[in-house]
């Protein structure tokens, strides 16, 4: 269950697929937790930012500005605004809870013998992988900086940001690492 969301789009007057007299604002956002794309309904007034981060569950003493979610949707059905701020928003997510993705760098298994999840990363091939597990025998990585000096990576975040994208997309390989299913 996803309890907070950034917000890629918000449409003030609805879909413009949608038909009929009665259309309510819509905001487009991806969760924090579960990287699910959403289709969320403000409560009346509210007014949400690109990029914002959002409760969508009631806290203590405070009214999200989320009424309710209507459904989870899929990539293709992203506004065009929404494709391009999914990677800026998907940075700050992965910024902001390195633990949770620097645990799959210290954690990630072999998939078969020739294969292993660190490859399913774009942009990792044999070499990087076997110097990420080298220097992950050495000790746990402890920050993206750390992991970026160790194995002589440019931006590990960007490298999990674009597997996250893959994952939304509907890549053709059967591993999920990131989204939830």
């Amino acid at each position: 269950m996803e309890s907070y969301a950034r917000v890629l789009d918000y449409l003030p007057n609805g879909r413009p697929v949608d038909r009929g007299f009665h259309r309510e604002p819509v905001a487009i956002a991806v969760g924090e937790s579960e990287l699910k794309l959403l289709e969320l309904i403000p409560r009346p007034g509210a007014q949400l930012a690109l990029g914002a981060r959002i409760a969508l569950l009631s806290e203590e003493g405070s009214i999200p500005p989320i009424d309710h979610v209507r459904r989870r949707i899929g990539f293709e059905e992203l506004t065009a605004t929404a494709r391009s701020e999914l990677a800026p928003a998907l940075e700050e997510i992965v910024r902001a809870n390195p633990t949770k993705y620097l645990r799959f760098f210290n954690e990630a298994q072999p998939i078969s013998r020739r294969a292993h999840l660190l490859e399913l990363l774009p942009g990792i091939g044999k070499k990087t992988m076997e110097t990420i597990l080298e220097e992950r025998r050495r000790g746990p990585f402890t920050s993206f900086e750390d992991l970026n000096t160790r194995a002589h990576l440019k931006s590990s975040e960007k490298l999990v940001v674009g597997r996250i994208e893959q994952e939304l997309i509907g890549a053709e390989d059967n591993y999920r690492i990131f989204v939830a299913p």
